[in-house]
């Protein structure tokens, strides 16, 4: 398992986690169980929202002794109902007692992630603040009880003004390439600039992604539903959300053990088995010739990372001021370029790859 840092923290969480939205039709037993194998397999990040009541007992048991190992989202905002079905509410008083609820179910007296819960609306965002809630997140992270404030969205507009704020440590947010791509449904919201800005703006400012929906509810893994007509792998998915800048991890949503043992395929998985590359052929006119990172372009003859490379350009445009001290320090850097062309032609998103390498050779003042 790869683990990447929380910029604002130190804690080192698995590149992929788990969602419980999906797993509280399973037996208490199961669900216990699909948690006690994912730690055994280096699973150390949770997202607990939407799964009902039935599973917070069984989570709670399976870390109880592995608290400290383990790290997890609770969502302000998201309670259940006495049949023990999610919903969500505005409500401070709801919220409280929801919390405190959690925090017994789950035998612990604190929680890693405090977030607040699907702010997709302007309105949403400015009942937090109204109701109080923003407040009782904050005086919850002064004591201790919260250590890392963070926010759901799947609005790049209003993402950005939770991130105004400064408070968020951490963003969840929904990724795939349908939803890049401008192929998505309802919550594929934003352009392809305006999703990929947000996400340079959360690596500039340290916040971390936990990525939503990396499968598009399951419809880009068949030829039927998927909106490219073409199946990708889980995969496939999971690495093209990995490569998306300040993303820490993928939390996929598990229905039970074998949900969770065809995931556990990626740690092990072939770099051949996770190009994503075949999204090129699927690429919008608005999309094209923009550097997705995904090193199809490899191998380079030359030894250039082309992706990381890009990938710190576009930090460094962006105002990310460390992107350049992250740039002088790779081993190989762009003006090692050969202009033998060989980039150029196997990028599936027509980047001028070549051209590219003197433009950035030159912006980070090395020349070529």
């Amino acid at each position: 398992m790869e683990y990447r840092k929380l910029p604002r923290g130190n804690e080192k969480i698995g590149v992929l986690g788990l969602g419980m939205g999906g797993i509280q039709d399973a037996a208490p037993e199961e669900i216990q169980a699909v948690i006690e194998r994912a730690i055994e397999n280096g699973i150390n990040f949770f997202d607990l929202c939407a799964g009902g009541r039935s599973v917070y007992e069984p989570f709670g048991r399976a870390i109880c002794n592995e608290r400290e190992k383990v790290y997890f989202q609770l969502h302000f905002g998201a309670v259940y109902k006495k049949s023990g079905e999610y919903g969500w509410s505005r409500n401070l008083k709801t919220i409280k007692s929801t919390f405190s609820w959690e925090l017994e179910a789950l035998q612990t007296d604190y929680v890693d992630f405090g977030f607040l819960h699907c702010v997709d609306e302007e309105s949403d965002f400015e009942d937090i603040k109204k109701n109080g809630i923003l407040d009782y997140v904050e005086e919850l992270k002064k004591k201790g009880i919260v250590r890392h404030i963070g926010f759901s969205s799947h609005t790049p507009s209003v993402a950005n003004k939770l991130l105004d704020t400064g408070v968020a440590d951490m963003m969840m947010f929904s990724i795939n390439p349908a939803y890049d791509l401008e192929r998505g449904d309802e919550y594929g919201i934003g352009t392809t600039n305006e999703r990929a800005e947000l996400f340079r703006r959360c690596e500039k400012e340290g916040v971390g992604i936990s990525v939503m929906k990396p499968f598009h509810g399951g419809q880009l893994l068949r030829d039927s539903t998927s909106p490219f007509r073409k199946a990708l792998t889980k995969n496939q998915c999971i690495q093209y959300c990995l490569d998306r800048p300040a993303v820490i991890a993928v939390v996929p949503g598990v229905r039970g053990l074998s949900d969770l043992e065809e995931l556990l395929k990626y740690p092990v998985s072939e770099q051949s088995e996770r190009d994503y590359s075949i999204i090129g052929q699927f690429t919008p006119e608005s999309a094209v010739g923009n550097c997705v990172y995904c090193n199809h372009c490899q191998p380079c003859p030359a030894g250039i990372d082309v992706g990381i490379v890009n990938k710190y350009y576009d930090l460094s445009l962006a105002g990310d001021k460390m992107a350049h001290d992250h740039y002088d320090k790779l081993r190989v850097k762009a003006d090692a370029c050969l202009k033998c062309g060989h980039c150029d032609k196997r990028c599936p998103f027509k980047v001028k790859q070549q051209d590219k390498m003197q433009k950035i050779a030159a912006y980070f003042g090395k020349g070529v």
